[in-house]
């Protein structure tokens, strides 16, 4: 009886150790998936426009923080490579983040990483640009306006000169953006039949390739027939102004992103106009929304109307209104909003120009 009872005993404590071993693994196990479910992916595009680095990465990640002190971000840069982000999409899914925000450098072609990330249960915000695939919100500017608002400027720009003769050289951005298409089909919606697209091509966003561009286009057109160019932002712009300059062309142009070079050819006479698109509100509801996903909250509070993508993906959305800046305004836009210091403006260079604007 006594052997019996021993066995027994031992037999109950085994299962007792057992039991307490699987529940300390659990316990550690759930630790670990709480980790993981906190994970947050942030893919930007390209780092040949500053904004990204600059603004959109450090707002984004500073507003996730602030809401999640315990989230992690897991960040990765394209630098303009479709195949590259195709590839940080699925390091994304390896190291298990539950929410992937996604500015995509080719939307069409990220549709297959979108749904493998999806099918693994990730949640995809796009960001800026509208990736196309099964995306469960999507944040930007309302992009046909702000190309409304490029091309106005530069109809304002060019004042008695904007007629349906005058000669206007279009640089758009790259057709693998979709926000390229829309800035292009609202600078159309302004500038046909006021003025002559004379030459229209893509830029690539690459400021080198603007400035080989808009060359091509004074040797087609001649340096005295082009009355004006509209620039789909402000890097290709700093390349094509090299060019008119070489040439000695001075006409309107315009920009877009308000970057600092920009703002400072504007007061130098050597471009006309940008669009300043503010980043921090831009970036503050993306975060938001990655959170809400994350914690399973509702994203209507957040993204307030909806957007259909490409492939015909209909989404919550969150579309925020641009401001076209010209010269005039500088110091009530971008200073104001302390995008730039008037330091970071007004550099030796500019200071003259900048004390002529009021900015100092």
């Amino acid at each position: 009886m006594n052997a019996m009872m021993r066995r027994a005993v031992i037999g109950s404590l085994a299962v007792t150790m057992a039991l307490s071993v699987a529940a300390c693994g659990k316990a550690g196990d759930d630790k670990s998936d709480s980790s993981k479910d906190k994970s947050i992916g942030l893919l930007l595009p390209e780092n040949a426009t500053t904004r990204y680095e600059k603004f959109d990465r450090p707002l984004i990640e500073a507003k996730i923080k602030s809401l999640c002190s315990d989230c992690k971000i897991e960040y990765a840069n394209a630098a303009g490579d479709p195949a590259k982000q195709a590839q940080q999409v699925s390091s994304m899914i390896t190291k298990g983040v539950k929410v992937l925000i996604l500015d995509p450098q080719d939307a069409v072609g990220i549709k297959a990483s979108v749904q493998a990330a999806v099918d693994k249960g990730i949640k995809v915000v796009a960001y800026d640009r509208f990736a196309q695939g099964p995306v469960s919100a999507y944040v930007s500017y309302d992009n046909e306006k702000v190309g409304e608002l490029q091309g106005q400027a530069l109809l304002d720009a060019m004042g008695a000169k904007a007629t349906p003769t005058a000669n206007v050289v279009m640089i758009n951005g790259d057709d693998a953006d979709p926000n390229a298409a829309q800035f292009k089909a609202g600078a159309h919606k302004a500038l046909d039949g006021k003025v002559k697209i004379a030459y229209e091509q893509s830029g690539l966003w690459k400021d080198t390739v603007a400035n080989q561009k808009v060359t091509a286009a004074i040797t087609q057109l001649g340096a005295k027939n082009i009355a004006g160019v509209y620039s789909a932002n402000d890097g290709m712009a700093g390349g094509i102004a090299t060019a008119l300059k070489g040439a000695g062309i001075n006409v309107p142009l315009t920009g877009q992103d308000a970057e600092l070079a920009g703002v400072q050819r504007i007061l130098a006479d050597q471009q006309t106009s940008t669009v300043y698109k503010a980043f921090k509100p831009e970036a503050d509801a993306t975060a938001e929304i990655a959170v809400k996903l994350l914690n399973g909250e509702d994203i209507k509070s957040v993204a307030d109307i909806t957007a259909t993508s490409g492939s015909g993906t209909t989404v919550p959305a969150k579309l925020l209104p641009a401001v076209s800046v010209t010269k005039a305004n500088i110091k009530d836009t971008v200073v104001k909003d302390q995008l730039y210091t008037v330091a970071q403006i007004c550099t030796a260079d500019y200071a003259a120009a900048c004390k002529a604007a009021g900015i100092q």
